[in-house]
């Protein structure tokens, strides 16, 4: 059994300006870079420090950063980056606003974008994604049990807690926020959604 914490990256410019980043890799901002040591000091105060803690993250800069933070904050290896856990690519809707989407494709969640990774893809990579971080961290700390806080991209993070809570959650319209925690068990190859231990602004 394993304890996994996804967290969403911290703030971005394009976050700020609403607009759609996807596989584009755009850095944190300062709001973002506060965002992950607010994350981090929650997760200080409420894991398990009777447990090891592993901290993993997709390869784009914005959740990289973000990790690292959180890595340094509560005394944690360097993360280990997995390109599995990237954001959903947009296809041709990357880098436009969120008005214009609207505009060109209409709802967000049922809108057909020309090269954009399919949502049941996405699933599948996420969860393949997550198994492999699992392994690793048991590999590395086994036999006890560990934390593993895992830093990605709303979009990703969205399908995993759907298909850990069998589609009630996030509930249509919800945004996760940048820097937002979301616990979930992983537990003989199935995941539960527990309850959100913190939603940082």
């Amino acid at each position: 059994m394993t304890q996994l914490i996804l967290i969403r990256h911290g703030e971005t410019d394009w976050n700020r300006d609403r607009r759609i980043q996807g596989s584009t890799d755009i850095p944190l901002n300062d709001t973002g870079r506060q965002q992950a040591q607010e994350a981090a000091l929650h997760l200080r105060e409420t894991l398990d420090a009777r447990h090891p803690i592993v901290v993993a993250a997709s390869d784009l800069s914005r959740a990289r950063e973000t990790a690292e933070i959180i890595a340094a904050e509560l005394g944690a290896a360097a993360p280990r980056l997995y390109p599995a856990l990237r954001e959903r690519s947009y296809g041709e809707a990357e880098g436009i606003d969120s008005t214009e989407f609207a505009a060109r494709w209409g709802d967000w969640h049922t809108a057909e974008v020309p090269g954009a990774e399919p949502w049941a893809d996405l699933r599948s990579r996420a969860l393949t994604g997550i198994r492999t971080v699992v392994d690793d961290a048991r590999r590395a700390t086994g036999p006890g049990a560990a934390s593993v806080v895992l830093v990605s991209h709303g979009a990703l993070i969205r399908e995993v807690l759907r298909h850990a809570s069998a589609g009630a959650y996030p509930v249509p319209g919800q945004r996760l926020a940048n820097g937002s925690a979301h616990p979930i068990l992983f537990e003989r190859d199935r995941l539960t959604m527990l309850t959100p231990i913190s939603a940082v602004a």
